[in-house]
């Protein structure tokens, strides 16, 4: 007798993998052609919705890694920092796409965006948030355990501190590097010096690119190198 293979799962959909990964309400999420002014929205929605879910995933990948740096587990975060890391290198990559979106098509259909801004984007807001919990949970776990950053550094990079510290600096990097990604595609499409959808000047956004979360971790590589040229003394404490 042949098994029997359709859907057993609760749900909409006509096979379980619909039904699992609701596809049909995933797919039912971009505007349809009768409601686009112009072809190229669904790239624009593509892009920003799948930024959204990878953002979603990094920012719950970064919650569970400070969870555990608060319990005191600094190799076990180390993992799920990678993940988030990645999740944000990923985001970083799809921003190719609008490579292909020229300024006279998106300006085509610019108005139907509203007031909407990246700004109200909630996989933003995450990642802000997020970075700065792991930021308070790292600084109490140094603490705790009377670490000095710069003795830390001087040590064996396989140490757990030390590696949880280079997982942080890699997803610092990488949240960079996408606003600095983003930042160019934003100006290659609408330019320098003009107007947001939210009345925000689109060059308000390199004041993002020098922001980081963790500036202990970026300072105290100054100290090393100044200490290195003999400038600093090799047992001062501190970050600098």
């Amino acid at each position: 007798m042949a098994k029997d293979y359709r859907p057993i799962l609760p749900g909409e959909g006509t096979s379980d993998y619909a039904r699992y990964m609701r596809t049909d309400a995933l797919l039912s999420l971009q505007r349809s052609r009768a409601e686009m002014v112009h072809r190229d929205e669904l790239l624009f929605q593509t892009v920003h919705q799948s930024t959204e879910l990878w953002l979603k995933h990094a920012c719950y990948e970064t919650a569970d890694a400070t969870a555990l740096v608060r319990a005191d587990q600094p190799a076990a975060a180390v993992r799920l920092l990678a993940r988030a890391a990645l999740g944000v290198s990923l985001v970083t990559e799809q921003l190719e796409m609008m490579h292909h979106l020229a300024p006279r098509d998106f300006n085509e259909f610019r108005a139907a965006l509203g007031n909407g801004s990246g700004f109200e984007s909630p996989g933003w807001q995450g990642i802000r948030r997020c970075g700065a919990e792991l930021a308070d949970a790292f600084d109490k776990l140094l603490a705790d355990r009377d670490v000095d950053l710069r003795r830390l550094y001087r040590g064996g990079p396989d140490e757990p501190l030390h590696r949880l510290a280079e997982a942080m600096i890699e997803w610092d990097e990488r949240v960079a590097l996408w606003r600095v990604r983003h930042y160019k595609i934003a100006t290659r499409i609408i330019g320098h010096g003009v107007i947001g959808t939210k009345g925000t000047p689109v060059d308000v956004l390199t004041q993002l690119i020098a922001h980081k979360f963790f500036p202990a971790l970026w300072e105290v590589r100054t100290g090393l190198t100044l200490e290195a040229d003999g400038e600093l003394d090799a047992g001062a404490g501190g970050a600098a």
